[in-house]
């Protein structure tokens, strides 16, 4: 991995690795269909399998009907729907979503969490998902606590 160009580092991080943040970082200026197809840019895989791929996902998050809204058209929950259909859309290995409920209702935050372990289940991706939500650590098959610098099970 040294001997990788920061090009490569990038590429090979965005086939290895999916994101999701507390905030939802689209990009303002284009559609949700783009939104998507940002994480496949970036890793320099924009072919047209990606377009099919995107277009998937949209509808595996129930948003098919908006690809080709502005994320200011969109509520919070869509908006974090479209975040985790980007961070899949190179199939990552393993996807880390930090703090993906903190923007969201309750019940919006849940449909999220179950989204997130449903859609990593079905295509085999590791999850790290980051919560101060009890409710949602007890859905995970492993939980870790931080507490006072101190790293315990469950």
């Amino acid at each position: 991995m040294h001997r990788l160009s920061l090009e490569e580092l990038t590429a090979r991080r965005g086939w290895f690795l999916g994101m999701v943040f507390q905030a939802y970082y689209l990009i303002p200026e284009i559609d949700v269909l783009d939104n998507v197809l940002m994480g496949a840019r970036v890793a320099g895989h924009p072919d047209a399998s990606k377009r099919e791929r995107a277009a998937v996902l949209l509808e595996r998050v129930g948003l098919k009907a908006r690809a080709h809204h502005l994320p200011a058209q969109l509520s919070g929950g869509e908006r974090q729907r479209v975040a985790v259909a980007r961070a899949l859309i190179n199939r990552p290995v393993v996807l880390f979503a930090d703090e993906p409920t903190g923007n969201l209702d309750e019940c919006t935050g849940d449909r999220v969490v179950d989204l997130l372990l449903k859609t990593s289940a079905e295509q085999g991706t590791a999850l790290v998902l980051v919560t101060h939500n009890e409710v949602h650590a007890r859905k995970t098959s492993c939980q870790l606590s931080l507490k006072n610098g101190h790293l315990s099970r469950g």
